[in-house]
């Protein structure tokens, strides 16, 4: 059974019988369907079905000479809202399975962004056509969580706010310079980093850390994809799983100025989530591809 499953508002599902049985309503009854024909001409669909807004299963496999279809995995998911990154993204297949990864270098993060590629069946066909890399794409991310909690914000007047603002600006310019080989920016982030690792050394012995550091975006346990995440919330719905009636929490979130939404059965989140306050859990994080136009 997928691990995250219970984020989308299958908690109560345990049963493999069970399991198979929804998998079988999610490909009969799929709200989206998606065929593609991959390099080794065999015919591979994708079958999506919402059981909140934006929020439901995904079950991939490959039809044969007879048209019969073998599932191969399936996945649970959140549609993200919005842009997250500009930034050309690399995919990569998996090693076990017709699934992909993806890693995008985002400047303000500070890392590379390794992701569960959602929509791969446009990736195929765009591959197989010899259309790659498609141009002017543009990334939107979401992500998954089974362990949340809410956590107050840090206080800050308007000039602290625009103090930071500014310091990450100057910040990702040097970033980008530095990424082009300029010397003088890469001793002046050294120097930077120096001076930063020096005064939390310092604040901690009488401060907490999370009253130091506000946010965070950082990877998390073996798994490339996973990642723990501190960030303010922008936004909170309540939906309902259609199936289930089990309630889920979709928050949108800002990390290190990246903007994505979580989703998190209301069982597993601790705190009464609001705008303004701060999200902290592990999250499994997926991307879906925008293209400039359809492939």
């Amino acid at each position: 059974m997928h691990r995250y499953l219970r984020s989308v508002g299958f908690a109560g599902l345990t049963d493999h019988k069970e399991i198979n049985k929804l998998l079988k309503d999610v490909v009969l009854n799929a709200d989206e369907r998606s065929y593609t024909t991959n390099e080794e001409d065999v015919l591979l669909g994708e079958f999506c079905r919402n059981f909140a807004d934006g929020i439901g299963i995904s079950v991939c496999g490959e039809f044969d000479e007879e048209d019969k279809f073998t599932l191969n995995y399936y996945f649970p998911y959140l549609k993200g809202t919005g842009v997250s990154s500009l930034e050309d993204v690399t995919v990569e297949r998996h090693a076990a399975k017709e699934s992909y990864a993806g890693v995008c270098d985002d400047l303000k993060v500070g890392i590379s962004l390794i992701f569960y590629l959602k929509n791969m069946i446009p990736y195929i066909r765009a591959k197989v056509m010899n259309r790659l890399p498609v141009k002017g794409t543009t990334l939107t991310l979401s992500a998954l969580c089974v362990q949340g909690t809410v956590i107050l914000p840090v206080e800050k007047d308007e000039d602290a706010k625009n103090k930071a603002k500014a310091e990450s600006d100057h910040r990702t310019s040097l970033l980008q310079a530095a990424r082009q080989g300029d010397e003088d920016a890469i001793e002046t982030l050294t120097i930077e980093d120096m001076d930063l690792y020096t005064s939390i050394s310092k604040r901690v012995f009488r401060e907490d850390i999370l009253s130091i550091v506000d946010t965070y975006f950082m990877p998390y346990g073996v798994e490339c994809d996973q990642y723990s995440v501190l960030g303010e919330i922008l936004g909170v719905r309540k939906v309902k799983n259609s199936i289930t009636g089990e309630e889920i929490y979709v928050l949108t979130l800002c990390c290190n100025e990246l903007t994505f939404d979580v989703c998190i059965n209301i069982i597993d989140l601790v705190g009464e989530p609001q705008v303004g306050r701060r999200f902290k859990g592990a999250v499994w994080l997926m991307g879906e591809i925008n293209y400039p136009e359809e492939i």
